[in-house]
């Protein structure tokens, strides 16, 4: 009992119960109106058939007189399925006709009976049958009444039929209607129940769990989909967040030590040369720290899109030709070379100052890891692809491996063991964020060069077109 009174308190088994009753009114409504159409119909028919049998009597008495009258009536009566034909006094008694005997009260009427009335033809073996009738009444100039009817037991059995029909009709309907009612009720109860325990154990703590999709795209798998995305990027922060808790954990406890030390270093020396020296050091390991929060700050921003409203149509050509500019003394003071060949005119949505960010993490990186060696070159490449809007940055350093690139991406995650470069292990991922909220995509691949330059590594931005 209980599962039903769960199954009722269904939105969709709701909705099917609202629309099986309105399906039933309008059901009922139609049955009523065909058949109030037909028994409409069919009394316009007998009215119409009955009043010229009257017109064609009045002209056989306007011509023949009583005589042709009568020999028409009697005619007309002998004929198999005769209408009804009276000729009573002026009292209303019966003088002649195929009936024996009326309600009382019909003949005194004049014109069309107001009410289907009751009357007795007669039958074989001198017995009397109860049959139901419309007249019209007609009194001539001597007094005479005739009476000519139409018996209504087969109007009366063709209504009943029509009306059967239609009750038959409506009651399979009707039953076909529950059975899909409860069909689609307990379907649409055991999606739900399906989906409440997968919501059961993701609240447990269990974000790797998702809401089965049937795929059948109606509105539990579209809400089933959307809800995925939204546990997919909740895991993916909840594990961003994880990760940056033991990577600042272990990545700024060492500056931070050194800071200490060096702070210390400089109450217990008293030369001023010393002390300034470590003083500086303490300022220098500040700054460190100041731009690793303002990278995480950054990448956080980035990943909950509060920044998503400054998006606007930006000129991506001029953003890369002005990095290359920026950066290429830069690069020639490390040994190196920045080419760059930019397709003109290339425009995408989003943010000048992210995407800014982003390409100056990507050549920071191409220069502080490029091989200097045989004349090392940074490439940056700016083009259309059937993809979408391609941005490269290609240099000829170490590279990373296949196996290494998802882990990159990563915060503070430095394949430097060593730390002997300077960094924070937090730009690729800065990069990654800036495309995620651009919509597009992040590509790491091998650079197409000769050995001995080195593996090389070539980071691909990918816009969207639209």
């Amino acid at each position: 009992m209980s599962r039903f009174r769960v199954l009722f308190k269904s939105t969709a088994v709701r909705l099917s119960a609202l629309y099986i009753l309105l399906f039933a009114i309008c059901a009922a409504t139609l049955v009523f109106y065909v058949t109030a159409m037909s028994e409409r119909l069919l009394t316009s028919q007998i009215r119409e058939a009955v009043q010229q049998e009257v017109d064609q009597v009045q002209r056989a008495y306007d011509s023949g007189g009583m005589n042709l009258l009568l020999r028409t009536m009697e005619r007309r009566a002998r004929q198999p399925g005769a209408n009804l034909y009276i000729i009573a006094g002026p009292s209303g008694d019966i003088l002649a006709g195929n009936v024996a005997s009326v309600q009382p009260g019909v003949m005194q009427e004049e014109g069309w009976t107001s009410l289907p009335f009751f009357y007795q033809r007669y039958a074989e073996g001198g017995q009397t049958k109860r049959h139901m009738a419309v007249a019209n009444i007609e009194v001539l100039d001597n007094g005479l009444k005739i009476l000519i009817g139409r018996d209504l037991g087969e109007p009366e059995a063709f209504r009943g039929l029509v009306r059967q029909a239609l009750m038959i009709a409506l009651a399979i309907m009707g039953l076909g209607a529950i059975i899909i009612w409860f069909g689609i009720g307990r379907n649409a109860l055991k999606r739900i129940d399906r989906m409440s325990a997968a919501s059961k154990k993701i609240m447990a703590g269990d974000l790797s769990q998702r809401l089965p999709v049937g795929g059948s795209g109606d509105e539990f798998d579209r809400l089933s989909a959307s809800l995925n995305a939204m546990l997919g990027r909740i895991e993916k922060l909840n594990e961003g967040l994880r990760q940056v808790s033991d990577n600042i954990a272990h990545d700024l406890k060492t500056p931070l030590t050194r800071l200490r030390n060096k702070a210390a270093d400089a109450l217990d020396t008293p030369e001023t040369d010393v002390r300034r020296a470590a003083l500086e050091g303490i300022i220098s390991e500040s700054d460190q720290l100041i731009r690793t929060f303002n990278a995480l700050l950054m990448i956080s921003r980035v990943e909950a899109g509060s920044v998503a409203a400054e998006m606007s149509m930006v000129d991506l050509s001029a953003i890369v030709a002005d990095s290359a500019e920026l950066y290429e003394p830069v690069a020639d003071e490390a040994g190196l070379a920045l080419t760059s060949a930019i397709e003109q005119g290339v425009q995408v949505q989003g943010n000048r100052e992210l995407i800014g960010q982003a390409i100056f993490n990507l050549i920071d990186n191409a220069i502080k890891y490029a091989s200097s060696s045989d004349g090392g070159e940074i490439a940056l490449r700016l083009k259309r692809r059937s993809d979408g809007i391609c941005l490269q940055v290609a240099d000829h350093g170490p590279g990373i491996p296949a196996d290494k690139r998802d882990e990159v991406l990563k915060r503070f995650v430095r394949l430097d063991e060593s730390r002997s470069k300077p960094g924070t292990g937090l730009g690729l991922s800065l990069v990654e964020a800036v495309m995620e909220l651009h919509g597009g995509s992040l590509e790491l691949s091998d650079t197409e060069t000769d050995k001995s330059a080195g593996r090389g590594l070539t980071v691909t931005m990918v816009f969207p077109t639209k």
